[in-house]
């Protein structure tokens, strides 16, 4: 089998600092990354910035900066909040990279070259906070079907490439591959909202926008974000550049996860720019919903004055990074639209992190210090309860990979919760602090806390991919540095004689009003 695996996050428009909304997609390709890696694969996974358009150049003058000021103060940021939330990725492009600018030219000249694009004149709509153009037919009551904004009069000569070439390409794609775009509705609505409209040729250069890569052979134009970021995923990987083992490992794509709002992007111009230049097509893309705030999806424009802390860099400080992840990873369905609030953050916390994660941590250390003055022993006294109990958390862990694969990271990281369930009920069935009463039950004690011991390090380790910060801890403890899952055989750590001594609790359970007044008077300060 070859054990790679390549991901990507849609690289983000810097127009603002990053909110929670986009750290959901970072938060949950992290998860999927962590666990491939554990799994032993080898993975690739991209994350970065999208820099050029007319909206940065804006921006940037606004601000009386040059655009790779404000850029780099951006980025920056960026960078030091996938840091605090523990973002493993392994490579962070920027499309104002040098190697990328190249790239990207070379894409935009080997498909003019091929005939895929020629030069015309562009009549028609624009939205510049979007900057898409847009048919008459395509807009909603005159506006941006994207945003709802205004649009403006658009007339330019530019460079078009030739998609409605390809409307009978894409429609075979979704017919015979079914699984290439999911949730399925988001298939459903590439088809029926542009394929049965029709396709119509693309304009993927501007000569009115000056900050982007000019065309090489016509400098009065820049090349549009079309073909400069959706190109980023091959050039990240040396795609024509001397250096292209990563392209040859790598390519095609496991899965690009993108937000709904740039599907079209990703799955009808992107496979089509694909095929036009001879490459295969990622094997997967995937469309999440949006964080809703307020019944609106919560973005940069929509963030800003909110009486309710929704800052990620806020709640990774007081909280920890794990309680974010956790919010983004457990609580929203992916695939589909979750609602914030403060409430429903600091509920999730208390009833998965304090009452599951870190309970179960300091019930076992709790009960071995009591049982066994902290040193854990396998007493060796097997009852027909320990099987059925190993079976059935080994049932949990192959349903826990399955659906990691299945590309279903909530269902993953709740299934890992059900493992703690089961540590939970196999004590409650043996009562251990009853058996202790009586001293011949000593071995048979020592024997309940080592089978559920050896569980709970199974259940740690699956959910390194999702707490990283916290199972880390956990995990040194037991002298596991390095997280490994494996599919094959479960309950082999080397654990007895270890001794344990009273540490600090892993998460502590929270008062709600205490903290909702506390946030409350951080939003207003």
């Amino acid at each position: 089998m070859d054990k790679k695996f390549y991901i990507s996050t849609p690289i983000y428009y810097p127009s603002n600092k990053l909110t929670l909304g986009n750290c959901y997609t970072t938060v949950l390709c992290d998860s999927i990354a962590r666990f491939y890696r554990n799994l032993g694969y080898d993975v690739f996974f991209l994350t970065g910035t999208d820099e050029h358009g007319q909206k940065i150049q804006k921006i940037a003058e606004e601000k009386h900066l040059t655009e790779m000021e404000y850029l780099n103060e951006i980025v920056e940021d960026t960078k030091n909040l996938w840091q605090l939330l523990n973002i493993s990725y392994d490579k962070f492009i920027r499309t104002t990279d040098d190697y990328h600018v190249k790239v990207a030219s070379k894409i935009f000249n080997k498909l003019y070259e091929k005939g895929e694009i020629y030069k015309s004149k562009y009549v028609g709509k624009y939205c510049v906070p979007c900057e898409s153009f847009w048919t008459d037919e395509q807009l909603i009551d005159g506006k941006c079907p994207d945003c709802g904004r205004d649009v403006i009069e658009a007339n330019e000569d530019a460079y078009f490439f030739k998609l409605s070439k390809y409307e009978n390409f894409l429609r075979d794609l979704y017919k015979n591959n079914l699984t290439f775009l999911l949730p399925e509705n988001r298939a459903n609505e590439m088809i029926n909202n542009f394929l049965n409209k029709g396709l119509k040729d693309l304009c993927v250069s501007r000569k009115t926008v000056k900050w982007g890569i000019p065309v090489e052979f016509d400098k009065e134009q820049t090349i549009y974000v079309w073909i400069d970021a959706l190109s980023n995923y091959l050039s990240a990987l040396g795609y024509l550049c001397d250096n292209d083992e990563n392209f040859k490992k790598f390519w095609p794509c496991d899965v690009h996860v993108v937000g709904k709002e740039i599907v079209r992007f990703h799955a009808i111009i992107w496979p089509a720019i694909l095929k036009a230049l001879d490459l295969p097509l990622p094997k997967q893309i995937f469309a999440h919903g949006w964080l809703t705030f307020n019944n609106g999806k919560l973005s940069k424009s929509k963030e800003v004055g909110k009486k309710e802390v929704i800052d990620p860099r806020i709640l990774s400080s007081r909280y920890t990074s794990d309680s974010v992840r956790n919010f983004l990873i457990g609580d929203i369905s992916f695939g589909q639209d979750g609602p914030y609030s403060q409430e429903i953050f600091l509920n999730s916390y208390n009833g998965i992190l304090a009452n599951k994660v870190g309970n179960i941590e300091s019930r076992l250390i709790g009960m071995l210090l009591k049982y066994n003055n902290g040193k854990i022993q396998n007493g060796k006294v097997t009852e027909e309860i320990d099987s059925k109990f190993f079976d059935t958390i080994k049932a949990l862990k192959v349903e826990c990979i399955s659906k990691m694969k299945e590309l279903k990271p909530t269902l993953s990281y709740k299934t890992v919760l059900k493992i703690i369930d089961e540590c939970n009920t196999y004590l409650d069935l043996n009562k251990p602090w009853e058996l202790f009463k009586n001293e011949n039950n000593k071995n048979r004690v020592n024997t309940i806390l080592f089978n559920v011991i050896q569980a709970f390090l199974e259940t740690y380790t699956l959910l390194n991919a999702f707490l990283p910060e916290s199972t880390t801890k956990v995990l040194k403890k037991f002298n596991i540095d390095s997280v490994k899952i494996d599919e094959n055989n479960s309950f082999n750590f080397d654990i007895d004689g270890l001794t344990f001594e009273k540490g600090e609790p892993l998460f502590v359970r929270l008062d709600i009003n205490k903290e909702l007044q506390e946030l409350n008077e951080i939003a207003n300060s």
